[in-house]
């Protein structure tokens, strides 16, 4: 696979410009939820789409990406347009949109690189993705700044890439997608979203008065006593892949009675218990991986069709260092499988007011593994006029305020066909080996602490 990491290109953008509502649409100011202003999302979240040329006899040179999804933009703002607002901060840390209609920033690009040359291993991390997703300089603050940041580069194939950087406290993956996925509508030819935007905010405040129902560990401030937040220099970033193969040998490793447990489970399990491994923390330490829950579904009633907010929390598993890289993987499972029950309408709620008497704080990041799932999140689906995405999702692990401690579970078919499950890791180089050995010998069925320099089989993207 070093191919795809040599990748060399060249890629030739014009000066950025801003696109704003095709109509009026109200000049507000809008407040953001409890959930979407906490520390731990206002940060820029990246996500990248690469599309293959259109393949009917449309004359593809008519039909210029560019152009449809600069034009397709400015229409959808006109019904998402709190996206071409900027963000603003009020008493209490509490954030707010000011619906200016300012626009979104947008770059149209060109590179000297076809989408075959990106090789059979479409999936993070990707070659020149600065270029390809390029960070104008002065762009990228929290407040007063675009919301949204869409770059379309053209490929020499026909085909091209839509990047895109949004601020997390706008919303989650499920209402990026939306956003998307309304974008790629009006691309095609329609004159709404199938599914009308919903603002509603409101819904996931803090009740009056405010009061902490839950435990909520994922919010407990940890001191770095042994420096062990993940050191930023000498970061590698590869990604695995977890096809029905892989899924089925991790599965061996399950006691009888845990079988049932779903994919997301035993993954989350074995990559927790191998990465805190090779991190080799001290025994003593309390380790934790935080899952990010959806609870759209969790309320009752449900959060409305639409809701375009952050709706999820990051409940906790934790142990101690010694405790998960001693025992049988079962024990982590049995962790994590308690952890996703955490989350009901009352946890969030627990979390909303928690937001506010304690003034937003970060989720902890000391000792800490975050995993998302957006295997179901739908990124792959969005449609321009140019059919599915060859690949859809985040653009990088690791992402964040603190670089290295998440993971995205991103659906994937490699190139035997098999639909699967790719992780990238984000790990300092000493670590990032003994994770790959450990992992390889899970996968060979030897439940058990291997630091060796065996190769590693499932394909990685080094």
């Amino acid at each position: 696979m070093a191919h795809q990491e040599s990748l060399v290109f060249t890629v030739t953008r014009q000066s950025p410009e801003l696109i704003s509502p095709s109509k009026p649409t109200p000049h507000e100011y809008k407040l953001l939820s409890d959930i979407d202003d906490q520390e731990g999302l206002r940060f820029q979240i990246p996500v990248i789409q690469f599309y293959s040329k259109k393949n009917d006899f449309v004359d593809a040179r008519k039909m210029d990406p560019v152009k449809v999804i600069r034009e397709a933009l400015s229409k959808t703002l006109v019904f998402y347009y709190p996206f071409a607002g900027r963000l603003r901060e009020g008493a209490g840390r509490k954030m707010g949109v000011d619906c200016t209609g300012e626009g979104v920033m947008f770059i149209e690009a060109d590179a000297d690189v076809t989408l075959e040359e990106f090789g059979d291993a479409l999936q993070p991390p990707f070659p020149c993705l600065e270029e390809l997703l390029f960070d104008v300089p002065g762009s990228a603050g929290v407040f007063d700044s675009p919301v949204l940041l869409i770059q379309v580069t053209r490929l020499k194939c026909g085909g091209f890439i839509f990047a895109l950087r949004l601020n997390h406290t706008m919303c989650d993956a499920a209402g990026l997608v939306q956003f998307m996925t309304a974008l790629g509508e009006i691309a095609r030819g329609a004159s709404a979203p199938s599914i009308p935007p919903v603002w509603q905010r409101e819904l996931l405040n803090a009740r009056d008065p405010q009061r902490i129902t839950c435990t909520h560990r994922e919010y407990d401030e940890v001191a770095d006593t042994n420096g062990t937040i993940i050191p930023l220099d000498d970061m590698v970033h590869r990604s695995f892949f977890f096809g029905p193969t892989e899924i089925h040998a991790l599965r061996q490793l399950i006691p009888p009675h845990l079988r049932k447990c779903s994919s997301f489970e035993v993954l989350t399990a074995c990559l927790w218990r191998s990465r805190t491994r090779s991190l080799q923390p001290d025994p003593q330490e309390e380790v934790r991986v935080l899952c990010i829950v959806n609870a759209r579904a969790r309320f009752n009633p449900p959060l409305p069709v639409g809701y375009y907010g952050n709706a999820f929390a990051f409940p906790v598993a934790l142990t101690t260092a010694g405790k998960l890289c001693q025992n049988p993987i079962g024990y982590a499972l049995e962790l994590v499988r308690k952890t996703k029950e955490d989350v009901t309408e009352e946890y969030m709620r627990s979390v909303a007011d928690l937001m506010v008497l304690k003034g937003r704080p970060h989720f902890t990041v000391v000792r800490t593994y975050l995993v998302s799932d957006v295997t179901r999140a739908g990124f792959g689906d969005v449609d321009f006029g140019w059919g599915k995405a060859a690949y859809g999702g985040p653009a990088k692990g690791g992402v964040g305020a603190i670089p290295g401690v998440a993971s995205f579970y991103i659906p994937f078919k490699n190139k035997k066909g098999e639909n699967g499950i790719v992780v990238p890791v984000c790990l300092p180089a000493f670590a990032m080996e003994r994770f790959v050995a450990e992992l390889d010998g899970m996968l060979k069925k030897n439940d058990q602490s291997v630091i060796d320099n065996t190769s590693l089989h499932i394909t990685s993207a080094l």
